[in-house]
């Protein structure tokens, strides 16, 4: 059985991030349903929006979560990647499951979205999907799956309308910029909303906090005279991530007090 934890679905992104947990073979089966059904109902050829996209399912991680490794969640991917491929999807491999190195980065697979890819697959040999025609779906595109451990994101809004700010912003803390280790980020504008995102992508939480991540857009976002205002999360968390920002916040003596053991929840089931 799998069991559905979280649904996002923003309309500037013009995305959904369906969030579910189960055995490794429901798991499989629930995502290969879930991919036939999106690619029944979305056609890539009128998508728009802000987030980078290939395909109807542009995503689709395996994520141990408990009693899972990372190399079954690799065997998982690899089997949704070749199911995928006799529906005649181009499917490409990432993360732990990369067969060749710059793909483990998903933002060397997403290079030219939709558009680009739709034509690269065709013509330039590095681009080739790992299973799958080299040619995209009519109307779905291309999926990208692969096994990982757990990624935050975790995106904040600043109070203004000037998607440049986001933009600097999201440039001082990404990774590749000189900004933080583990952090991908990009400044969007939301035009359903009356501010800006940097939207943020932190593949260590543990190596990386989130208070961090909070704290450098806050300082970077002052150069510019602009706030946070607010912040959202897509998807789940793990307590760890939580309790490591609560205990920056709180200034707390005896961090060990946040330990799992010393919740209260952790001996009663309210």
């Amino acid at each position: 059985n799998t069991r559905i934890v979280d649904v996002e679905y923003d309309s500037d992104y013009n995305r959904a991030v369906i969030t579910f947990v189960g055995t490794p073979e429901a798991v499989l089966k629930a995502n290969i349903d879930a991919a036939k059904k999106a690619i029944e109902l979305i056609d890539m050829n009128s998508h728009k929006g802000q987030h980078p996209r290939i395909g109807a399912v542009d995503v689709v991680p395996f994520v141990p979560a408990q009693n899972v490794t990372i190399e079954e969640c690799i065997e998982l991917s690899v089997k949704f990647a070749e199911i995928m491929a006799k529906e005649g999807i181009p499917v490409y491999l990432y993360e732990e499951s990369a067969r060749k190195m710059e793909r483990k980065n998903i933002d060397n697979i997403r290079k030219g979205e939709y558009e680009g890819l739709k034509e690269a697959i065709k013509t330039d040999p590095e681009r080739k999907p790992d299973y799958g025609p080299s040619e995209f779906h009519p109307t779905a595109g291309a999926i990208i799956t692969g096994a990982r451990n757990p990624l935050l994101s975790f995106n904040i809004n600043l109070g203004t309308k000037d998607v440049r700010i986001a933009k600097k912003v999201a440039k001082s803390i990404h990774l590749h910029s000189g900004g933080l280790v583990n952090i991908k980020a990009m400044g969007t504008e939301l035009k359903n909303r009356d501010y800006v995102q940097v939207g943020i992508s932190n593949i260590n939480y543990r190596k990386t906090p989130l208070y961090r991540q909070m704290e450098l857009v806050k300082l970077e976002a002052a150069r510019y005279g602009v706030s946070v205002i607010s912040s959202e999360l897509v998807g789940v968390l793990p307590l760890g991530a939580v309790l490591n920002s609560l205990e920056y916040y709180l200034q707390l003596e005896t961090p060990e007090k946040l330990e799992e053991k010393h919740l209260l929840e952790y001996y009663f089931d309210f």
